[in-house]
């Protein structure tokens, strides 16, 4: 899918991690080279707090000149597989950030990462436990209780180089055995307490398929992937700061090229749940349609919602780049598309619950084909011509039978402006059996063609309209927040289910719209006039009944955002 290009340095305002790279040039530790990476887990889809770290791992090489790799840390086969690969490299591209022929796998290291077990084994530095997994996690001890060693710890190097090898082999079942590091069972930092290097698991990867029966766990082989393509600047969320100094002893025990790790803020988002295996959740027990529905913050369904790459790089560049972490909250992310597609979208007429309205004065037999503006903000954007006739599509909520005294919408004996055509007054109501209103009865001034009138009379009330004749029937989902708190779990123990929003999707099957939204493609967005922001949906829609969602809504919420934090 294809999309524009981050300009090359779009995020390379001067933070700590350029000073870093700054420091690293002016004294040659890199010899000047900046070689980044993305290193996802295939399991599951990327979300917008993924699109920080690829973004910003992106964007620093490309402001130094440096490459940018994109890695998937395929270590686990029992959560891993194709589909994400897939999802993740799409996402990646759409977002506008090339890794060139850079694409590389932590299996593609399988046999360099079991050689470097070896060497660690042979030099004293790793054992094989034999250890269950309860024993081993007592043994661990505490945060505030030191570790115990292994009865297994002091086995021989040969001892260990053998079982090592039959692990490899297949022999053992799994859980039988492990291998872990020798470092501290009383270190303060629990990761450094004999950390596991590798597990016995007979399971079928999506890549090597039975080749291997034991598998490198992920921070044995993290750093050591970083170390084997080169990487320089190894950019990682602020969780990663613990595991520093466990990469640090595996590439130092090793002698192998070594990488400086960086930790920044990871992103949090306000309305919604920020984690692999919360919206694994959300999909698995059927909160959500699938990874790509669009009340997710998944780069897909964000795409699918019809976000842009510009305006989710515009959000994460005013987000920035942080030591601390904080919380960026959604009205940003809205602001951010809400700015791009006011200028760009072109406007278009839809009416979402629609009433009928007939023009008794108006020939039963005549279309006029009335001039609108595509984009009142875009001067080259021109106009368009669109049917007018007897029989109209107006919304059912710009009727009251009993209006409030500053109602200038449609009532009884009012007159309104119909958007760029004539003035109407409603001169009858007709209601079904039931006492439902299913149709207004209006007569036209045909000199106030054009939604003025010669006598200079002021109308206040101006409405959108669909001709019936021409009408494209549609279903509109309009989107809210999938929860309606703000820290999604916070009162209920941490159980985010509970504050789902039941009106986070709203589906309106009968809506009608003008006749350019029957031709729309896949990917383009336009405003319908005073609903917001739409687009196709790119996987339920059909040429016979297209499915609009909408992006984002008109109102900007960005004032009152600004209000909030000038209060701090």
């Amino acid at each position: 899918m294809n999309s524009d290009k981050p300009a090359s340095g779009e995020t390379a305002a001067i933070n700590f991690i350029q000073e870093a790279i700054n420091e690293h040039n002016e004294t040659g530790r890199f010899d000047g080279r900046v070689h980044t990476r993305f290193p996802p887990e295939p399991n599951g889809y990327m979300h917008i707090g993924h699109a920080k770290a690829f973004y910003l791992n992106y964007a620093i090489a490309q402001a130094n000149g440096g490459l940018f790799n994109l890695r998937f840390d395929d270590t686990n086969p029992l959560k891993e597989d194709v589909e994400f690969v897939e999802s993740i490299k799409e996402d990646i591209a759409w977002m506008g950030c090339d890794w060139g022929d850079r694409l590389y796998f932590a299996s593609d290291y399988f046999g360099k990462l079991y050689d470097y077990a070896v060497q660690l084994i042979e030099q004293g530095d790793a054992y094989v436990d034999s250890q269950s997994g309860d024993e081993s996690r007592v043994g661990r001890g505490t945060v505030k209780v030191a570790g115990t060693n292994s009865p297994y710890r002091e086995r021989t190097v040969e001892e260990n180089l053998d079982l090592f090898a039959r692990m490899r082999a297949g022999e053992f079942a799994d859980g039988d055995h492990v291998l872990r590091a020798k470092i501290d069972m009383a270190s303060p930092n629990m990761l450094l307490r004999d950390p596991i290097l590798y597990r016995i698991r007979h399971a079928t990867h999506h890549r090597t398929g039975d080749a291997w029966c034991i598998y490198p766990l992920y921070d044995w082989a993290h750093g050591l992937e970083d170390s084997i393509e080169g990487i320089t600047h190894s950019l990682c969320s602020l969780e990663f700061d613990t595991h520093r100094p466990l990469y640090d002893w595996f590439l130092d025990r090793l002698g192998v090229f070594h990488p400086q790790q960086i930790e920044f803020a990871r992103l949090n988002l306000t309305y919604t749940v920020m984690s692999k295996r919360h919206l694994g959740r959300l999909v698995e027990e059927g909160f959500v349609s699938g990874w790509n529905d669009p009340r997710l913050p998944t780069i897909s369904g964000l795409r699918r919602r019809g976000y842009t790459p510009a305006a989710i790089r515009e959000f994460l560049d005013r987000v920035g780049v942080a030591r601390a972490d904080s919380t960026a909250d959604h009205a940003l992310l809205e602001f951010c598309i809400r700015e791009e597609l006011n200028k760009t979208a072109p406007r278009r007429m839809g009416v979402l619950r629609p009433l009928k309205l007939v023009i008794t004065n108006y020939d039963e037999d005549k279309i006029e084909m009335i001039p609108c503006d595509n984009n009142p903000e875009d001067d080259d954007a021109g106009q368009r011509e669109v049917p007018f006739g007897r029989e109209l599509w107006v919304e059912r909520d710009d009727f009251r039978e009993d209006a409030p005294k500053k109602w200038f919408r449609l009532a009884p004996g009012k007159e309104v402006r119909l958007k760029h055509a004539y003035f109407v007054t409603c001169d009858e109501v007709v209601k079904d059996n039931a006492g439902e209103v299913i149709e207004l009865r209006c007569s036209y001034d045909p000199a106030s063609r054009g939604g003025s009138s010669p006598d200079g009379r002021k109308v206040r009330g101006t409405l959108h309209w669909v001709s019936a004749r021409h009408a494209v029937k549609a279903e509109v989902r309009l989107y809210d927040h999938l929860f309606a708190a703000l820290v999604p779990g916070a009162d209920h123990d941490g159980d985010y289910t509970r504050d789902i929003n039941p009106e986070s999707l709203v589906k309106l099957s009968d809506a009608r719209l003008e006749p350019a939204l029957g031709e729309i493609g896949e990917g383009e967005r336009v405003q319908f006039m005073r609903h917001g922001y739409f687009c196709l949906d790119s996987v339920e829609s059909a040429p016979d009944k297209p499915v609009f969602n909408r992006t984002v809504g008109l109102r900007d919420s960005w004032a009152k955002l600004e209000k909030k934090l000038s209060k701090g």
